[in-house]
């Protein structure tokens, strides 16, 4: 469950403390890498609240899930098509399912220590 969470400052720490820019024709690849990663992160913190967590299937998908995802743009970029659209409309929906899953499990949570605590 640590390594999500430990990814995550990281990243928020590179991004705000370097002076790391990236070029405008790659804002697509990078929105797409972006929303792919949060994907899997969120993914993971759900697979830990439902008790099925395992480090190999997160670091697998988190890297399966950006490559696919940039392949897609540059494949799409080279037809003259913005695939890249696909993949934020398919990351993005998959991003929202995990953010729903995470708040039930834990309203289910916080419901069920209220109902013990009582």
């Amino acid at each position: 469950m640590w390594l999500p969470v430990l990814a995550l400052i990281v990243g928020i720490f590179l991004g705000l403390f370097t002076e790391l820019s990236i070029p405008e024709e790659y804002s697509n690849y990078l929105s797409i890498a972006v929303l792919a990663a949060l994907d899997t992160l969120f993914g993971g913190i759900r697979a830990y609240l439902q008790g099925v967590y395992d480090d190999s299937v997160f670091i697998s998908g988190f890297f399966f899930n950006i490559v696919l995802a940039i392949s897609l743009a540059f494949l799409g970029v080279h037809l003259g098509v913005d695939l890249y659209l696909a993949a934020i409309f398919a990351f993005g929906v998959r991003l929202f399912q995990n953010i729903a899953v995470i708040r039930r499990l834990l309203l289910v949570q916080w419901n069920e220590k209220k109902k013990n605590a009582i």
